[in-house]
């Protein structure tokens, strides 16, 4: 039984400019906040996709909360168009993007004995403490991943740079778990 990942969060950065005047942003775009003593970027937030936008004056930008990787090139592209579209006439349309973290989570579908996968997996390459988390970290070194393991079989993986990663590290999790007999 395969387990599937379901894409939670999606981080990536780009530089759509070399500056960005973030008070003339603030002004012409309905619903950006810019407040220099909490926090030295611009928060936007956009809906149809869902996602929002961390922009800052070196023109360097943060997108968060989109679902898939497609859903952040075609924000990422909106917002220029739409930065663009306000004024920002150097506004690259095609920027670079780089996906810096994904957040996925999947089920194994079976309670899990942390305990035993503590001691089967080998203490150097996990955390386990109940008494301060209840899930188990377990440090992938390739690819470059962290799941975290609960006893109720879910699974949420952290740190992947594309969907697969994220896919390799719950099937790593898997074939570990089969291979000590407690899946």
């Amino acid at each position: 039984m395969e387990s599937t990942i379901n894409i939670e969060n999606v981080v990536a950065s780009t530089k759509l400019a070399e500056e960005f005047d973030l008070i003339k942003i603030e002004s012409e775009l309905e619903g950006a906040e810019y407040n220099k003593e909490k926090f030295p970027g611009l928060v936007y937030r956009v809906k149809a996709p869902r996602a929002a936008f961390l922009i800052f004056t070196s023109g360097k930008v943060v997108c968060t909360g989109a679902k898939n990787v497609e859903d952040v090139r075609t924000v990422i592209t909106n917002m220029a168009q739409t930065l663009k579209s306000i004024g920002f006439e150097d506004v690259n349309l095609s920027p670079e993007i780089h996906v810096q973290n994904i957040v996925a989570s999947a089920d194994l579908k079976t309670d899990l004995n942390l305990n035993a996968i503590a001691l089967g997996l080998g203490l150097e390459n996990i955390e386990y403490e109940p008494e301060q988390f209840p899930g188990l970290v377990y440090r992938i070194k390739v690819p470059k991943v962290v799941v975290l393991i609960f006893s109720s079989g879910k699974l949420v993986v952290t740190g992947g740079k594309s969907p697969e990663e994220c896919e390799e590290g719950v099937k790593i999790v898997r074939a570990q778990l089969e291979n000590l007999g407690l899946l």
